[in-house]
């Protein structure tokens, strides 16, 4: 086993490889050869003046495991270090403190990779490729000045899963790698010529340029422009419990072909486990907009006074239901062998200790969402559905809160599986009681978005407002900083 460390106790540069050349520091006299203890794990406390590494470090310690140059002032890497197979065994690499400009994509290269240390950099980038280490679990880039202003807030307060799905889907245009840099620039130059010939043209000319190239189009109504916005008013007593929350409206989503449905709840459940780290960051929810009635209220009520009917169940008091499905949490766990609970169970935990339970309830007084844990089915969603009220709550904080909500993960996702949709004419019919409530309306382009149309429809995203109960504005979503910059494929038209 191998391991490098750059110590200030010893100033030594130990490695067990008697071809290894060390290069000069800043000042002082050349580090020496010494062998490292064969089980002694590397200094955390590093701060010679390296500026350089030996370009062959990797050929002379093939087996390196852990590399820590914490506290020197490199300025990038050899290039040898993450040429595939050079480092197979490396587990941990530790650079912070340094002068890094940049980081290579090939570092994906390192396939055994856990864990990266590169805070208090100059590093303006963080490659795409890095979430294609199929092993990594912790990552820090505090301290680097990030172009993509939305990652930069994320690495000082957002766990490693979710910032490698941020990097994995596109990022808001920054965090790309090198060798996508070029490609990216002239997309970026024909998007911005693009749009501005629409804001030229206008109406129908916007959807024609988008459909021709194959884009997807997000259409967004400034609360402003909206006859009858959608408001959520908060109340303080949410502040111990559950006090953030964001909200949209999403019009012209199409799910009646095939297993359009399907696959919309499965990639909300999915968002569940990547991006919102299992509920545990935040809670996405989604209802039918026509059976949404505004103004809603988000507040918090006891256990025994929170009364809803759950998606596919009876309606219940809060306190009740809990215990139900931790009664069934049991029972399935006992009838199945495991050692924990799956499904919506696992996250009844997150309740733990509240006297008051969140709930978000509108103008007729009923609980439409009992978040983390379930919605109403009142507001289930439909093979009918068009229109969408999309709800998203944390306890944790309002960034991590818009995070979640933001556009890469979630609209882009419904933008992507709307475009599947229309381009793959999927064979399905509707129930009974689907096609009488549907019938009437598929003349109607704004509830049937497939209706009289040869070309993709844009999804068009209106934004909510949340005020507290004298109407103070709090948050409005999503703002134009929220949809600033987006992926090369995607146009945001206000």
């Amino acid at each position: 086993t191998f391991y490098i460390s750059l110590s200030p106790v010893s100033d030594t540069f130990g490695v067990i490889a008697p071809t290894l050349t060390p290069t000069r520091g800043e000042s002082g006299p050349l580090p020496s050869l010494s062998p490292a203890p064969r089980r002694r794990r590397p200094s955390p406390i590093c701060g010679n003046r390296l500026r350089e590494l030996p370009a062959d470090l990797a050929r002379c310690a093939p087996r390196l495991q852990s590399l820590n140059l914490t506290g020197n002032c490199l300025d990038s890497f050899p290039a040898e270090l993450f040429r595939p197979g050079a480092l197979p065994l490396l587990s941990e690499l530790a650079a912070a403190d340094n002068c890094l400009r940049e980081l290579s994509p090939d570092i994906a290269h390192l396939a055994s990779l856990k864990s990266l240390d590169l805070s208090n950099n100059q590093l303006s980038e963080i490659p795409a490729e890095l979430a294609d280490c199929p092993k990594l679990k912790e990552i820090n880039f505090r301290g680097n000045k990030l172009r993509d202003k939305r990652l930069e807030k994320m690495v000082s307060g957002c766990q490693t899963r979710s910032i490698l799905e941020y990097l994995r889907v596109g990022g808001r245009g920054g965090g790309k790698g090198k060798g996508r840099a070029e490609g990216s620039e002239k997309e970026d130059s024909r998007k911005k010529r693009r749009e501005r010939k629409q804001r030229r043209e206008g109406g129908d000319g916007e959807e024609q340029d988008v459909g021709d190239a194959g884009r997807l189009l997000l259409r967004v109504l400034h609360v402003s422009e909206n006859p009858a916005p959608l408001t959520v008013r908060v109340s303080p007593e949410v502040r111990d419990v559950r006090p953030y929350i964001v909200g949209a409206v999403v019009r012209g989503m199409d799910l009646q072909p095939g297993n359009a449905l399907k696959r919309f709840l499965t990639s909300q459940t999915k968002l569940h486990e990547d991006l919102c780290e299992k509920r545990t960051a935040a809670t996405l929810a989604t209802h039918e907009l026509r059976a949404v009635k505004g103004p809603l209220l988000y507040c918090a009520r006891p256990p025994q006074d929170l009364k809803i009917v759950p998606l596919g169940r009876k309606e219940a008091k809060a306190k009740e239901l809990v215990r139900q499905l931790q009664l069934e949490a049991e029972e399935q766990r006992k009838q199945k062998k495991r050692q924990s609970v799956s499904g919506l169970h696992r996250y009844l935990h997150l309740l733990d200790g509240n006297e008051n339970y969140p709930c978000l309830v509108d103008a007729d007084g009923d609980v439409i969402s009992f978040p983390p844990i379930t919605n109403s089915e009142k507001t289930k969603v439909k093979k009918t559905t068009s229109d969408l009220f999309l709800e998203v709550t944390s306890a944790t904080s309002l960034q991590i809160l818009v995070l979640c909500s933001d556009l890469p993960p979630v609209l882009i996702k419904m933008a992507e599986m709307n475009k599947y949709t229309l381009e793959n004419k999927e064979e399905g019919s509707l129930s009974d009681t689907e096609a009488d409530a549907v019938s009437g309306q598929l003349s109607d382009p704004r509830t049937n978005p497939s209706a009289g149309k040869d070309g993709p429809s844009p999804l068009v995203v209106e934004q909510v407002r949340v005020v507290d109960l004298e109407g103070s504005l709090k948050v409005v979503y999503p703002s134009k900083a929220d949809l600033a910059t987006a992926p090369p494929h995607v146009t945001v038209v206000r």
